[in-house]
C-alpha cells in the first residue's frame, strides 16, 4: 500500500497522540523553577555555614551538577523529565544530564570506547560550537571596539 504525502501527513496527524500545551508549558514551569529555587535554596546554606558569595555559588553549581548526574544514573532524572519536559533543560542540571546519560551505558562497550566516548556524544557538540562562537563573538567585538 503506497500513500500520497497528504494521505501520509493525514494519517500522522490522525495518530498522534494530543498534546496538551498549557498543562505542559505549567509542568515545566513548576519543574524548571522547583531546580532553580532548590539552587537558590543550596546556595543560601552554603552562605549561612560561611562560604563567600563566590564560593557559594560554586558550591551551589557543583551540588546541582552532582545531583543530576546521580539521578542519572539511578535512572530518576528520565521520570522527572517525563513529566517537567522543558523544565529539566535548566542549563546545569540538562548539561550535566546530558553528559552523564550516555556514559551510563558504558558498560557493553568498556571504559574507553564506551565511557570517554559516550560521555561527549550530546555534550562535545555543544562545548566545540560553544567555543567557537565565543571566538567568533569576541573577533567580533574586538574588532568593532577598535
Amino acid at each position: 500500500m503506497e500513500l500520497s504525502n497528504a494521505a501520509y501527513q493525514r494519517l500522522a496527524k490522525r495518530l498522534a497522540p494530543k498534546s496538551n500545551t498549557p498543562l505542559n508549558c505549567a509542568k515545566a514551569f513548576a519543574v524548571g523553577g522547583g531546580i532553580c529555587v532548590l539552587g537558590q535554596a543550596l546556595k543560601q546554606l552554603y552562605l549561612s555555614l560561611g562560604a563567600g558569595e563566590e564560593a557559594a555559588g560554586l558550591l551551589c553549581s557543583v551540588s546541582l551538577i552532582f545531583l543530576s548526574a546521580l539521578l542519572t544514573g539511578l535512572g530518576l532524572y528520565d521520570d522527572l523529565a517525563r513529566h517537567g519536559g522543558a523544565g529539566t533543560l535548566v542549563p546545569i542540571t540538562g548539561f550535566a544530564n546530558a553528559v552523564a546519560a550516555p556514559a551510563v551505558e558504558f558498560k557493553t562497550e568498556g571504559w574507553i570506547t564506551g565511557l570517554a566516548v559516550k560521555m561527549f556524544t550530546i555534550a562535545g557538540p555543544v562545548i566545540v560550537y560553544g567555543t567557537l562562537a565565543s571566538i567568533l563573538y569576541g573577533l567580533v567585538y574586538w574588532f568593532f571596539s577598535q
